[in-house]
């Protein structure tokens, strides 16, 4: 099949067949940072940029321990902070992000994570994709389609979109997936391209979508 010539009905029906067998496969899909507040989800998809969730998670444990509410995490020693979260990468940019963001919520939210994309994404360090986790993830809206790393990666190979930066290639999966599996399709997403999908060795004989990617390997 000439995938790259199909039309938006067809693409949208592929797209379901995909999502469907993957939901089989991953049927709790949800993300995998760890969590038990807004803010904690918040920090932890900061502090997620270019760094692998586990080690995310590995350093969350020790951070939420010391930092638990969003005026400490304002009023936090940048050094410490810096300290804690070095492992992540990034982590000067990082702390930055956390410390100003929270003196936002503070300042402009009475301390609380707002549930609208409008208001996340004025947020220090605050995207799309970040607002887009916590909304699905924590408050249950649906506003759009997480697009980090592995949804990026899959959209392309899959092609799902022909589009290279995220915000774009959001746009296109929002056109063929119904809203109602917006939230779902993006932790599937994830979760099949760190398992299965990877970037440097994607198991394309174990992949149970195969059959529907222009880029599988026999």
């Amino acid at each position: 099949m000439k995938y790259e010539k199909e039309k938006l009905e067809e693409k949208k029906e592929r797209a379901y067949t995909i999502l469907t067998r993957l939901k089989k496969i991953y049927p709790t899909a949800s993300t995998a940072l760890h969590h038990t507040s807004a803010l904690e989800l918040l920090v932890a998809t900061i502090l997620s940029a270019q760094c692998t969730d586990e080690r995310v998670n590995l350093v969350t444990k020790a951070l939420f321990s010391k930092y638990h509410t969003t005026n400490e995490f304002a009023d936090a020693n940048r050094a410490e902070l810096e300290r804690i979260i070095k492992s992540t990468g990034f982590y000067r940019a990082k702390a930055n992000s956390i410390i100003n963001c929270c003196k936002m919520l503070v300042e402009k939210h009475g301390g609380v994570v707002p549930d609208t994309m409008e208001d996340l994404v004025k947020l220090p360090g605050v995207g799309r994709k970040t607002a887009n986790v916590i909304l699905g993830n924590f408050y249950g809206k649906t506003e759009g389609i997480v697009v980090d790393t592995h949804v990026k990666r899959l959209s392309e190979l899959l092609e799902l979109t022909k589009q290279t930066e995220p915000e774009k290639i959001e746009v296109d999966l929002m056109q063929i997936i119904p809203k109602k599996n917006w939230i779902a399709a993006g932790n599937i997403l994830i979760l099949h391209g760190r398992n299965i999908c990877t970037a440097r060795n994607p198991r394309c004989k174990e992949c149970k979508v195969n059959d529907l990617c222009p880029s599988a390997k026999d």
